[in-house]
């Protein structure tokens, strides 16, 4: 995409807040999500941003480095190069969705029933769409998280990313951002494989599912990914600690 050369110019204010970096990512987020700037805009040098905000020009590098991460933006090195506004993605959408379900969260406790029956309405389609728009890149994701899986032991603390990032992998494969978005935010925001009470026994259960779930996928059987997941969320429920959910605060 190329770089749009209009000039772009939002007013940002110096707030005296806790966070000097916190104020500076949240308005330049906010101008990225109103469409203030949009994408393949290039942002103002460190420099005049540093003055706007009334901040050192280390804190404009921190918050653009949270803006990288969270993939609204990406930097381009050399004399033509700065900070770009990306184009959406499931990530930049992800972090948005997961801020407003972390507001609701915490608004109660939820039980993992509860957050169970959200992942059916999100990741059977999403698996059975998968089927029909996966990419070999999404094939190589899932298949790499499942051959880690596979060979680690269950008191790796990892096992939470690991389904984290297989479930993220099936809903990008979807093909719509949106509903990747929902998926990778619920599970970041949930993480539901923590509950879940993880013997030996359960463990090559769960990882036999994932590689059933990515096997349709693979060979584009829509019924069959979205039947494999059914029986993998059912599986994950049944063997899930019975306690409520809170948000880590």
């Amino acid at each position: 995409m190329g770089v749009d050369e209009r000039p772009v110019n939002p007013k940002f204010l110096a707030k005296q807040v806790t966070r000097p970096r916190a104020q500076v990512e949240q308005q330049l987020r906010d101008a990225i999500l109103t469409g203030q700037f949009r994408p393949g805009d290039k942002l103002p040098p460190e420099t005049q941003l540093a003055d706007q905000f009334g901040v050192s020009r280390p804190t404009i590098r921190e918050a653009l480095g949270s803006l990288v991460s969270a993939g609204l933006i990406r930097k381009v090195p050399g004399v033509a190069g700065g900070s770009f506004v990306n184009s959406v993605t499931t990530e930049s959408l992800s972090q948005t969705v997961r801020e407003s379900v972390d507001i609701i969260l915490r608004l109660g406790a939820l039980d993992i029933e509860e957050i169970t029956v959200v992942r059916r309405v999100l990741e059977v389609p999403a698996a059975r769409i998968a089927a029909d728009n996966r990419t070999l890149e999404h094939i190589e994701r899932m298949q790499a998280v499942v051959e880690r899986q596979r060979t680690t032991t269950i008191d790796d603390p990892d096992i939470p990313s690991y389904d984290l990032q297989f479930h993220t992998a099936v809903g990008d494969a979807s093909g719509n951002r949106l509903l990747g978005a929902f998926v990778r935010a619920l599970h970041s925001s949930t993480s539901p494989a923590s509950y879940l009470d993880v013997t030996p026994r359960v463990a090559r259960a769960t990882v036999k599912q994932h590689i059933a779930i990515a096997a349709a996928i693979e060979a584009g059987n829509a019924s069959g990914a979205a039947e494999a997941m059914e029986q993998h969320l059912d599986y994950v429920l049944e063997y899930s600690t019975n306690c409520s959910w809170l948000p880590a605060r």
